[in-house]
């Protein structure tokens, strides 16, 4: 059986989950204030998720190879912030998870490819991903893929 992506279910959460603490556990140690895990991330993030499944604007795709999951993507389609006009909706990808740095290539890749074919419709005209400053991996990706750097969040310790 060949890699597959589908919408993700309710099965698919746990693994989710998992990809995404341990993104937050890389995130943590590149600033440890800002990224910080709360107290019960995991059971905050799965029960995010489930929320997220049920939402009509917001498609979450998982990469299934033979029933391991290898990555998933949430997407939320929203209006710009009335200051801007992009001349659309925004597609926003906030929790972006591969199991590997090595997957960005080609999880990473199909999955975003598969988002942009299904907010394409939907009136969507730009996508937005989030990424950690010092996520070189992704960043790596990003930029290969043609995705450039609109803004960065500056932080400071009080």
């Amino acid at each position: 059986m060949s890699p597959i992506i589908r919408e993700a279910t309710r099965a698919d959460v746990p693994r989710m989950v998992e990809l995404s603490a341990a993104k937050r556990s890389q995130y943590e140690g590149f600033e440890p204030v800002f990224w910080r895990k709360a107290e019960k991330a995991d059971e905050k993030q799965a029960a995010f998720f489930e929320a997220q499944l049920d939402k009509k604007n917001i498609t979450t795709f998982v990469f299934d190879r033979d029933g391991i999951l290898d990555g998933f993507l949430v997407a939320a389609v929203i209006p710009a912030p009335p200051v801007y006009d992009p001349g659309g909706p925004t597609c926003v990808i906030d929790d972006f998870c591969v199991a590997d740095p090595g997957l960005w290539p080609t999880t990473g890749g199909a999955l975003l490819a598969e988002t942009r074919g299904k907010v394409r419709p939907l009136g969507a005209v730009q996508v937005v991903v989030m990424c950690g400053e010092k996520d070189w991996a992704k960043r790596s990706f990003l930029d290969a893929e043609g995705y450039g750097t609109a803004t960065q969040i500056r932080v400071k310790d009080l």
